[in-house]
């Protein structure tokens, strides 16, 4: 498998990720050399349907310096942009502490997006009686 593109979103907006996480994910990202894609929102990004994030779901495994898996997930899907559930890993950076963040961020991808939940294209058909 090859290395999984390397994303670190920011949360500019809601700013619900802990500010020493963020700012350890970040330095560690950017001292490692290992190339990555630093985002302002990727809550704004989806609201606006930014193409960066079909980009970023189509190019293979991807780990995600974020919040919750499900809300990573379903952020892509709703952009138009669903994520491979067996390519995909998120890293809580809500969570997780600053030491767990950057040792995740360089280990091997463990896919954790969370599968089911049924979407509106997959409910039952409604039936007449």
């Amino acid at each position: 498998m090859k290395a999984p593109v390397l994303v670190y979103c920011h949360c500019q907006y809601a700013q619900v990720l802990p500010e020493d996480v963020k700012r350890a994910a970040l330095k560690h990202l950017s001292d490692s050399g290992e190339p990555f894609e630093a985002v302002p929102d990727l809550c704004e990004l989806s609201a606006r349907r930014d193409p960066a994030l079909a980009r970023l779901a189509s190019a293979g495994p991807v780990k995600i310096a974020a919040c919750f898996p499900r809300a990573v997930k379903w952020l892509f899907y709703s952009a138009g942009a669903p994520l491979g559930l067996a390519q995909t890993e998120v890293v809580n950076m809500r969570t997780l502490t600053a030491e767990q963040v950057t040792g995740a961020l360089m280990a091997e991808l463990t896919p954790n997006l969370p599968d089911g939940k049924v979407t509106a294209a997959e409910r039952p058909a409604e039936t007449s009686t």
